[in-house]
């Protein structure tokens, strides 16, 4: 029953929208502790590029699902929803609420829309044979082939998403059944969470883009460049090496790129994810939108979120606003 689902807020849009700022606000206000849903910021070390909030930042709100996991470690979004399921179970046993705030779409949607993946199945073998074909075929090849057999899921995929669109026909020549299926079959229990969705665009989105261009100038001055080189030094093979902000800076450190090309793809990568982001939010139709572009001040955005909220949201309203604010 509705009554027995645990209430939670959920924070999303694309990256440098404010989101970090807006779920740190709401958890002093209502008392509440932030669940990380970044498939980068999970890492260790990797605290300029995936823009992780410091200190300062956080306003002594606990952060979790955050900066716990070595860079060489693989992570599934399965493995996601695990860990965070047993955080938010924890939160809510202490009387907390879960605030998930983050922009990796696939993390939030499985998690809170109660996705299982026990059920998919995996052959080293037959992936081995796929990534081989990739290389010898390239990867549009394999696109094609999928679209042959699953086009819902081959028309999501880009054509340079090689792992993923591996994994679809790993999953296929190994059962038979498609990832659409699949994943049509993991949607039929539902969810345990009361969920207010809360979204963060602008309106225009050149000034989306500014803030992009401005963020990535500060990590600039932060020390990425550093950031980035020890951890290319370090962890040359590690997945998280392709987060944007390290991978783009590599030709440089090669010596194939200045340092002022290298930053101008940080930005230009930066702006197409924020862009793919946006395409995964907008399918969702529960989530409230807010532009902070429109508002003259973050208070007043602020108030906005927190009247909808109040408004919307009965489990909101024994809460009293926390002595933090």
């Amino acid at each position: 029953m509705a009554e027995q689902r645990i209430p939670l807020l959920a924070v999303v849009g694309p990256t440098a929208s404010g989101k970090t700022a807006l779920a740190v606000e709401l958890a002093l206000r209502w008392g509440g502790e932030v669940v990380s849903a970044d498939s980068m910021q999970i890492y260790q070390g990797m605290d300029i590029a995936t823009a992780k909030p410091d200190t300062a930042e956080k306003k002594g709100v606990p952060h979790h699902m955050m900066d716990f996991l070595p860079p060489d470690v693989s992570y599934s979004v399965a493995d996601y929803v695990r860990d965070a399921q047993k955080c938010i179970k924890d939160l809510t046993r202490r009387m907390v609420l879960p605030i998930v705030a983050g922009g990796t779409g696939l993390y939030i949607d499985s998690l809170l829309r109660n996705i299982r993946f026990t059920d998919l199945p995996a052959n080293p073998a037959v992936r081995t044979a796929l990534e081989q074909q990739a290389e010898t075929q390239g990867n549009a090849s394999l696109l094609r082939e999928l679209a042959a057999v699953d086009p819902d899921t081959a028309g999501r995929l880009h054509v340079n998403d090689r792992r993923r669109i591996v994994r679809a026909l790993e999953v296929f020549r190994t059962s038979g059944v498609t990832m659409t299926e699949y994943n049509r079959r993991s949607r039929m229990q539902p969810t345990p969470y009361r969920v207010f969705w809360i979204g963060l665009q602008t309106r225009n989105r050149e000034a989306l883009y500014r803030r992009i261009d401005e963020r990535v100038d500060r990590m600039i001055a932060q020390g990425l460049v550093e950031e980035a080189r020890a951890f290319w030094h370090q962890n040359p093979s590690a997945t998280s090496i392709q987060a944007i902000g390290y991978k783009e800076l590599i030709p440089f450190f090669s010596g194939q790129k200045t340092l002022e090309e290298s930053v101008a793809d940080i930005k230009r990568e930066t702006r197409r994810y924020a862009k793919r982001q946006l395409s995964w939010f907008r399918r969702n139709e529960e989530i409230h939108w807010f532009y902070p572009d429109e508002y003259p001040a973050f208070d007043r955005l602020f108030s906005d979120v927190c009247n909808m909220i109040e408004e919307s949201c009965d489990f909101i309203g024994d809460r009293r606003p926390s002595q933090k604010e």
